[in-house]
Parts: structure tokens; sequence; C-alpha cells
């Protein structure tokens, strides 16, 4: 009974959201995408279809309105038809306003419309890339391996791994976690351009190039500069005339022989 209370609640929930997002979108405006972040659209592979649908609901009620007879059962199939209708046009809204978030500190919002909301902070980003997979089942999935599918049409086109695990509320409302997420991007190179100029620099990464960068030891100097004892400095002077005997040139080298 509880569980069917809270499916209840839940499903509730998602109608006014559904409704809010038909009105953001006629108004043309989107949730959740503040100053300097960047949504990431994932409604083109099911774009056609979902408007398919509306359309056979649409024909649906009209034949039917020509072929049913008695008003009362006209009626409540009209009702039925155009809620559905009305349903199909809100998620769409929902998918079209709430977008995928790439936030100014370099976290990330995977959202489906008014269903599914999960939010990554930047820390708990590992890495991210394009990965165009075709997972079978519902839109989104939890495996029992800890990675989450949030599949649009039947495809995913990013995989972001996680350093830490995730929570998150499933669309019927229960807790879960992933460790992966896997996410449709209708371009997906972007989605992850975004999070990697977005993501926070790790502080240590940058002592090796100061090591770098610090002051090299001064040059060796020569013989007669150095500050060595006179007993160090004859013995550093002495290969000179070793030079002298190498040097070609006029003046003829001795003879090792002689």
């Amino acid at each position: 009974m509880r569980r069917a209370v809270r499916v209840l609640r839940r499903l509730c929930v998602h109608e006014l959201r559904g409704f809010a997002s038909l009105g953001l979108w006629v108004a043309r405006r989107r949730h959740g995408v503040g100053a300097g972040a960047r949504p990431a659209a994932y409604t083109g592979p099911q774009t056609a279809m979902l408007f398919g649908f509306a359309f056979v609901a649409v024909a649906e009620t009209v034949v039917l309105a020509l072929v049913v007879p008695w008003p009362v059962v006209h009626a409540a199939l009209l009702f039925v038809d155009v809620y559905t209708v009305v349903q199909i046009v809100a998620l769409h809204a929902g998918c079209v306003t709430r977008p995928h978030v790439v936030g100014a500190d370099g976290s990330l919002r995977v959202r489906y419309g008014q269903y599914l909301d999960v939010t990554i902070p930047a820390v708990g980003i590992r890495s991210a890339r394009v990965d165009r997979r075709y997972p079978e089942g519902r839109t989104v999935r939890v495996h029992d391996d800890g990675s989450l599918d949030v599949a649009v049409g039947h495809q995913t086109t990013v995989t972001v791994e996680l350093t830490r695990p995730v929570a998150f509320v499933r669309p019927l409302g229960l807790r879960a976690h992933a460790r992966v997420v896997r996410l449709h991007a209708d371009d997906p190179r972007a989605l992850v351009d975004a999070l990697t100029r977005q993501r926070p620099v790790d502080p240590t990464a940058q002592e090796p190039p100061a090591a770098l960068k610090s002051p090299a030891p001064p040059a060796s100097r020569t013989p007669l500069e150095s500050p060595a004892a006179p007993e160090s400095r004859t013995a550093q002077e002495s290969p000179a005339p070793a030079l002298k005997r190498e040097r070609k040139g006029p003046v003829r080298a001795p003879d090792p022989l002689g």
C-alpha cells in the first residue's frame, strides 16, 4: 500500500512538471540553465516518434467519433485521447526545456524531461568520452554493475565515469546509486568538450610546471674564475699545455716519442 501511494505521488509530481514544461515551451524558456552553464539537447532521436504517436492519437479520436454512437462512451474516449495527446506533447516539452546541463563549476546535470534529474558534482567526474551504444529496455535503466543508462531512441552517445557513486531518485521514487552514467546528447562531442573545459584543475597538478620554472643553477665557472685555493687552481690550469699541443696550425706540435 505504501509503495502504491509513493508511486501515485511521483506520477502526480511528473504530471505537474509536465504542465509547467508546456508553459516554459510556449514561452521559449529553459529550466535550470543558469549563467555560464552550457545546455546539451537530447531530443533528436525521439521527436519524430513522439509526434507520430500524437498524430495517431488524434486520428483515433476522429475515427471513434464517427464509429461510436453512444455519447457517454464517446465522451470518455475523447477525454482519454485528448489527455494522451497532451501528455505526449508535455513529454516533448519537458525534454526540450530540461536539457542536460554542464554547470559553470564543471558539474553535470543529467535529465530526461520531468522524470529524471541526476546532479553530478565536478569533483565526482573522473572522465567523459564519446561512446555510442544501443541499450535495450526502458529509457532509464539501472544495471547490477552500478551503471545508469539514460537512453533516447534506444541509444546513448556519452559515457561518464565517476570517482564515487552518485545518489539519485528513479522515476517511480526508488533511490539508487550509479558509478557510470551513459546518456544521449545530440552533439556528444560538444558535451564532452564542455565537461573537459569546465572541470576544475587539481592544484597539485600545477607543482611540476612550477618546479620546471625554478631558477637554473649557475653555470660552472672557468678555472681562472673559480674561487678555489691556489693549489687546486694550479691543478686546474695544468691541462692548458695539453690543449696547446692539440691545436693545429702553423706551430708544429712536439713529437710525443721524442
